[in-house]
């Protein structure tokens, strides 16, 4: 598990380092602010590559003496840091095509290259962001979920420099800072959703919907008479679940037992990497 995640992790980051040097030279020669604000945006993308690189290789490290819930965090406090620089990329760029905007020197030369770096730039990160998804999804790692928002982040502001490209082709300039301006409105947008999800999860906050489909699996165990104080955390790709359930009070140690390891498993249906915790408390007689 922890290779496949950090070999494709290890992946992004030498296609960041690849996209941000190409696009950083082409927009220094043409002097296209949507191509430069793109190189800055993929320079980025390799600062959060590289934490994400660092977090999935720390991430899968069994719990000790001084993390004894693991190290799973690690995820996602990369994904808060991966926000944080998102934001101040867009106020860099929404300040300089403003400046562009007001004072008129909105003049770049499009060139052959500023369309190769562009749609290039699409092909690669449609490929990495499908690679990071899929093994995010596979091993439920925010990391490269974020990651992969990045990447995905990059294909829709790539195609807006695209569009002002082809516009400021046929001499409307003001297209290019017009075009940075929406790559920054996106990176904004995304960046909101995905620090919201990091935040929620650096404070505990419980997934309701996880919550809503472990009650309804308490109820359908039929030796429970009754459960309460269900609590669930998460922690990069481990969830933490904790459950008081009531059995009848005639039962052995042995049968409770068999109760809890049922409830057990049905939890461990809902959400694989799961570290769970039952109390099992005897039903007290009417």
């Amino acid at each position: 598990m922890e290779k496949e995640k950090t070999n494709v992790a290890l992946s992004s980051v030498i296609a960041a380092i690849f996209l941000t040097s190409f696009k950083l030279i082409v927009g220094l020669v043409t002097g296209s602010l949507g191509i430069l604000s793109e190189a800055l945006h993929s320079g980025l993308d390799l600062v959060a590559a590289l934490i994400t690189y660092i977090s999935v290789r720390i991430s899968d490290k069994p719990p000790d003496k001084e993390h004894n819930y693991g190290h799973g965090k690690i995820e996602n406090l990369s994904a808060f840091l991966e926000t944080i620089l998102l934001l101040i990329t867009c106020i860099w760029i929404i300040y300089e095509a403003i400046s562009r905007l007001i004072s008129g020197k909105v003049h770049i030369e499009v060139t052959f290259w500023s369309y190769v770096v562009v749609i290039s730039s699409i092909l690669i990160d449609f490929t990495r962001a499908r690679a990071l998804s899929r093994v995010a999804k596979k091993y439920n790692s925010q990391a490269l979920e974020a990651d992969a928002l990045h990447f995905s982040t990059d294909i829709w502001s790539s195609v807006v420099v695209l569009i002002g490209l082809i516009v400021s082709n046929f001499g409307f300039y003001y297209a290019d800072s017009i075009a940075a301006l929406a790559v920054a409105m996106i990176v904004i947008f995304i960046s909101i959703k995905l620090g919201r999800k990091a935040i929620d999860v650096l404070l505990d906050k419980a997934p309701s919907s996880l919550y809503v489909k472990i009650e309804t699996a308490m109820k359908q165990i039929k030796e429970i008479s009754q459960f309460h104080d269900i609590k669930i955390r998460t922690s990069g790709a481990f969830t933490f679940v904790e459950v008081n359930i009531h059995v009848d009070a005639g039962l052995s140690i042995q049968e409770a037992h068999e109760i809890s390891h049922k409830a057990e498993k049905e939890i461990l249906k809902i959400v694989e990497k799961c570290e769970i915790h039952i109390h099992t408390e005897p039903e007290e007689e009417k």
